[in-house]
C-alpha cells in the first residue's frame, strides 16, 4: 500500500477529513506497518480499528486528562514528582509512564524521555504503535478476528468495545475485508 492508501483508509476509518495528519499518518504506516508485520487487510483492519479508538479518530496524538493520576504509579516507572503528567498517555496506543517511553523510545530511536512530546508527532506514534502491536503478538489476534483479544492485551480490558466494533467494521468495509 502506498502512503496514501494508508491516509485513505485512517480517513475512512475516521469517518471524517484527516488533511495533514493522514498524510503524515499515512506516510508512518507505509514505513513502519509492513516491517512489523501489518501486511495483509484483515490485521490492517484491527490496526486501524485500535488505533482509530485510543486517539478519538486520530483527533487527539495526546491523552486528554492531565496524567496526574499516573503520578507515583511505580508499575509505570513514574517514580520522580511530575512523571504522572509528563509521562501521560500519547501516540496511536498511548503509550504511558516513564518506563514505557524509554522502552519504546529505544526501540524507535527517539529519545522520548527528554522528549516526551515527541510521542505525539505522527511518525514517531506510528512507529512506537507498530513496535507494540508486534511486541504483543497483536498479528496473530488479527488473524483469527479475534478483537476482544487485542482490546485486552491493549487496554487491559475490554473498554471502548462497542466504538472498536464499529472502528472496525469500518476498517474492514474500507479494505474490503468481508466480515
Amino acid at each position: 500500500m502506498t502512503p496514501d492508501d494508508y491516509a485513505a483508509a485512517c480517513q475512512a476509518v475516521a469517518g471524517r477529513p484527516l488533511g495533514p495528519l493522514g498524510s503524515a499518518l499515512g506516510a508512518g504506516m507505509a514505513e513502519y506497518l509492513p516491517p512489523h508485520g501489518v501486511t495483509t487487510p484483515l490485521r490492517l483492519a484491527h490496526f486501524l480499528a485500535q488505533t482509530a479508538h485510543e486517539t478519538g479518530g486520530y483527533r487527539w496524538l495526546t491523552e486528554l486528562a492531565s496524567g496526574t493520576a499516573y503520578e507515583g504509579r511505580k508499575d509505570l516507572g513514574n517514580t520522580e514528582p511530575g512523571d504522572g503528567s509528563r509521562f501521560k498517555g500519547r501516540g496511536l496506543l498511548q503509550i504511558t509512564g516513564r518506563a514505557n517511553y524509554a522502552r519504546y523510545g529505544a526501540a524507535v530511536g527517539v529519545d522520548l524521555v527528554d522528549h516526551p512530546e515527541l510521542a505525539a508527532a505522527p511518525q514517531t506514534a506510528v512507529a512506537t504503535a507498530a513496535v507494540y502491536w508486534d511486541g504483543h503478538s497483536l498479528n496473530a489476534l488479527a488473524d483469527a478476528d479475534d478483537i476482544l483479544g487485542i482490546t485486552r492485551r491493549i487496554n487491559g480490558g475490554l473498554r471502548g468495545l462497542p466504538d472498536r466494533k464499529a472502528m472496525l467494521a469500518k476498517a474492514k468495509a474500507h479494505l474490503g475485508v468481508k466480515p
